[in-house]
């Protein structure tokens, strides 16, 4: 157990445990891990990300709502490009962190060999580095348990880099906008229908030299439409798009196996051949920071921001509302005694507001009520797009949310090559404990300021700038709950931060 004078001291300093230092911390008798409810074995049991590398006892140790201590990667940690990390657990209102992240390099390459593709599919590289560079950052915030999140952080960089090499021939010939058709083992056709992309023969087989039925078709009105151009960047932000839905599928496939809680907001940074890819599902959150400059890199999706998507679903299928909720949203609550009188109202075909006359159907429970963090979808959930949430239901009812909840993420692309950039310039991943106490622009000001003052040699500046911003957003514990130096009430939430360097594909070694 550490002493209690050692904890006295993490909780006077900000709760920093330095990893390169390993404490001996005991903590109870087992391992940190998730029980599944339904008597399933977990999917993934607990753990922090693998980056980290902690001991069972940090592990345990992490798991402090008292102290709330700051978790980096060790001094001598090699994440891509001297990626900075932070993570601390909230302040109480879970037992353990349900933020996950990955940080991963992967190699995009051809698979000839069908079987061996399959036999491939969602597994380590195993050291093998040829093919196309990959990075991936990815955030996880999980709610209702960590389970999602673990699942998706395990395999979502996995489903991505898979789906990118059925495409490979296509990533090495990027001058060259993809074929509308491919035939059955991924080879282009041309736009007369004939194979494309190679020359002579070539031992593949005769039942694939055949032109495809629909190719065939294609070839019929060519003459008479315009093709529509398809750039790679397109292309890869579908697989990614795809990519997510992959994952989601997988999650609820796999609840039949496996206890896999709850769901997760997932945010993450593909870098694939000099751009980043930044897929957001959910109220996390990522800026770049360029010549102390902020460029939103994703838009927060919650029950406000797509409330009329929201809204026309309910309108087309008024089934999913259960006769309990209306899609039309009001200032308040209706009141019996207020049928016949008039009140403001708007659906799904408004941004503005408008009169209506109250009927009985309007007593309903809104679909979407509330105002900002405190806005619900069906007085449950106050996300709008995450990975899982297959089985959540509205409380004490058969309602079903899920139908309302998205898993296409939307991609936001940054050409890297396009600019110079500094060591100081960087991209921001967080979850919304670190957003929602701290601005754009207050996270920018707070990391120029303190990666100006740091070594730039240092390798462990990013992950110190990761830190500090951390703790300003969590604050320190006084009697009042967690405060802010200014004594606004800092965040209470799980809070996870990447603080990735945007030269680092040209200093990488």
């Amino acid at each position: 157990m550490i002493s209690k004078v050692k904890n006295a001291m993490s909780t006077l300093v900000g709760g920093i445990m330095p990893h390169g230092h390993h404490h001996h911390h005991q903590h109870g008798s087992g391992n940190v891990q998730n029980c599944g409810m339904d008597g399933l074995p977990p999917r993934f049991p607990y753990s922090r990300p693998e980056f980290l590398d902690l001991t069972q006892e940090l592990l345990q140790y992490s798991t402090e709502h008292a102290s709330r201590p700051v978790i980096t990667p060790k001094r001598d940690s090699r994440l891509p490009w001297k990626t900075g990390y932070a993570e601390v657990i909230n302040a109480g209102k879970s037992m353990l962190n349900e933020d996950q992240a990955s940080c991963e390099l992967l190699y995009v390459r051809k698979i000839s060999d069908k079987k061996q593709h399959r036999a491939s599919m969602l597994l380590d590289d195993s050291g093998d580095t040829s093919g196309i560079p990959l990075h991936f950052w990815g955030v996880f915030d999980g709610h209702a348990g960590s389970g999602a999140a673990l699942m998706a952080s395990k395999l979502l960089h996995r489903i991505i880099r898979d789906r990118l090499c059925d495409v490979t021939h296509l990533l090495e010939n990027p001058s060259t906008p993809p074929p509308i058709c491919l035939a059955k083992n991924g080879s282009p056709y041309q736009a007369d229908g004939k194979k494309g992309g190679g020359g002579g023969g070539g031992g593949g087989g005769g039942q694939e030299s055949e032109e495809p039925q629909e190719a065939q078709s294609e070839t019929a009105t060519t003459h008479f439409h315009m093709e529509k151009v398809v750039s790679l960047e397109g292309l890869v932000t579908g697989i990614i798009e795809n990519a997510f839905k992959q994952m989601d599928d997988l999650i609820e496939k796999e609840k039949s196996s496996y206890s896999i809680s709850g769901g997760c907001c997932a945010i993450a940074a593909i870098h694939l051949m000099g751009k980043l890819y930044v897929a957001n599902a959910g109220d996390s959150r990522a800026i770049i920071i360029r010549n102390n400059e902020v460029i939103p890199m994703s838009n927060e999706f919650t029950p406000e921001t797509e409330r009329q998507r929201l809204q026309y679903l309910g309108f087309l299928k008024p089934e999913l509302l259960g006769n309990e909720f209306t899609h039309i949203e009001f200032p308040r609550r209706i009141q019996h005694k207020e049928l016949g009188k008039k009140m403001l109202f708007r659906d799904h075909t408004m941004t503005g507001w408008a009169y209506k006359t109250i009927v009985e159907d309007d007593l309903k429970f809104p679909l979407i009520y509330g105002e900002g963090k405190k806005a619900r979808v069906m007085a449950t959930i106050g996300v709008t797009r995450g990975l899982g949430d297959h089985d959540l239901k509205v409380y004490n009812s058969n309602i079903h949310i899920k139908p309302f909840l998205s898993c296409c993420p939307e991609v936001l692309v940054y050409n890297l090559s396009e600019h110079k950039h500094g060591p100081d310039d960087v991209l921001v991943m967080g979850t919304d404990g670190l957003w929602d106490v701290t601005t754009d622009r207050e996270v920018a000001d707070a990391v120029s300021n303190f990666l100006s003052c740091c070594e730039p040699s240092d390798p462990m500046r990013y992950t110190l700038a990761a830190q500090d911003l951390l703790m300003r957003s969590r604050g320190v514990l006084k009697e009042r709950g967690w405060r802010l130096p200014n004594e606004r009430l800092g965040s209470g939430d799980d809070i996870t931060v990447f603080v990735v360097p945007l030269a680092g594909a040209e200093t990488e070694t």
